[in-house]
């Protein structure tokens, strides 16, 4: 099993969501975060005093499934999430040595 961690514009979600819906993917965590690569500081204003914006609001999601369907799922991710501009995101992939679901005590792949 492989965990998957993507970066990805908030504006995308839903859209990410719903093709991993179709292909079987149901669980996952999402969490609104704040990060910065490539994409270069933003001038604003406040008051009248110029800020410097260097930390820009994404979304993180952590997906946990069988080997097999990693592919499928950074394809779907790439394909939704890939505009070809700084600030698109990325995807990290790690193993996952076991998974145990609490309620019920299964493991491996069950647990999922």
């Amino acid at each position: 099993m492989k965990k998957i961690e993507a970066i990805i514009r908030p504006t995308k979600l839903e859209e990410v969501k719903s093709a991993l819906d179709k292909i079987g993917i149901r669980g996952m965590t999402i969490y609104d975060v704040k990060g910065r690569g490539l994409q270069t500081a933003e001038k604003h204003y406040y008051r009248g005093q110029e800020h410097s914006v260097d930390l820009f609001p994404k979304v993180k999601l952590e997906i946990v499934c069988q080997d097999e369907s990693v592919e499928n799922v950074i394809s779907q991710i790439l394909n939704i999430c890939k505009t070809g501009k700084k600030g698109d995101g990325k995807i990290f992939v790690y193993p996952v040595e076991r998974i145990i679901r609490i309620s019920t005590r299964e493991e491996g792949g069950a647990a999922l």
